[in-house]
């Protein structure tokens, strides 16, 4: 691995969530695209590319279902990979020990899904001092519907994330602007 300060993490991007019943494999599709693009852009910079798999005791996410593996077509070779149970990738999977071991100062978030691991992660690394940037467009998630019965689209909760993060938690960036370098320091 070479020494390098930036990561890129890829957070739950596994076969697991084609066994639930929100799986929508048109909405894959580009997220697919655009999550190897930046996973083959980092690995041509030198970035190292984290796998991270979220795990629990039981069914498609629980380690004996085989579902438990990297979510078909894509391909990473992990410069390293961990495992959590909660959502944030920072809890419990020695991700955080990791990074201050390896230098890491910032943070490329993309993964599964957009409001859930993808954004609880991109919160805790800002609060611990890392900057980050959020590749949004690598980031898939599905419509959800909320308690007044409201469907929220996969685009308006993406959208949604990106607000509640943008200068304060992350930076929004494309794939591009990921890979082309640092952000710049967000306002409190």
């Amino acid at each position: 691995m070479s020494v390098h300060d930036t990561i890129l993490l890829v957070i739950d991007a596994q076969e697991s969530f084609r066994q639930r019943d929100y799986w929508d494999e048109s909405l894959a599709s580009a997220y697919i695209d655009r999550q190897q693009a930046l996973i083959d852009g980092a690995v041509a910079k030198g970035i190292p590319v984290i796998q991270i798999f979220h795990v629990d005791g039981s069914g498609p996410f629980s380690e004996s279902s085989g579902f438990v593996k990297t979510l078909a077509p894509l391909r990473i070779a992990a410069d390293a990979t961990f495992r959590k149970s909660r959502h944030s990738a920072l809890v419990g999977s020695g991700l955080d020990v990791w990074l201050t071991e390896n230098g890491v100062r910032r943070i490329i978030v993309s993964g599964i899904r957009t409001e859930q691991c993808c954004e609880t992660t991109s919160r805790h690394a800002s609060d611990l001092g890392y900057q980050v940037d959020y590749v949004g467009e690598s980031t898939l998630t599905f419509p959800m519907t909320d308690a007044a019965g409201r469907i929220w689209s996969a685009g308006e909760i993406r959208g949604r994330t990106e607000l509640v993060l943008s200068g304060r938690f992350a930076r929004i960036a494309t794939v591009e602007q990921a890979l082309a370098g640092r952000a710049e320091p967000l306002a409190a």
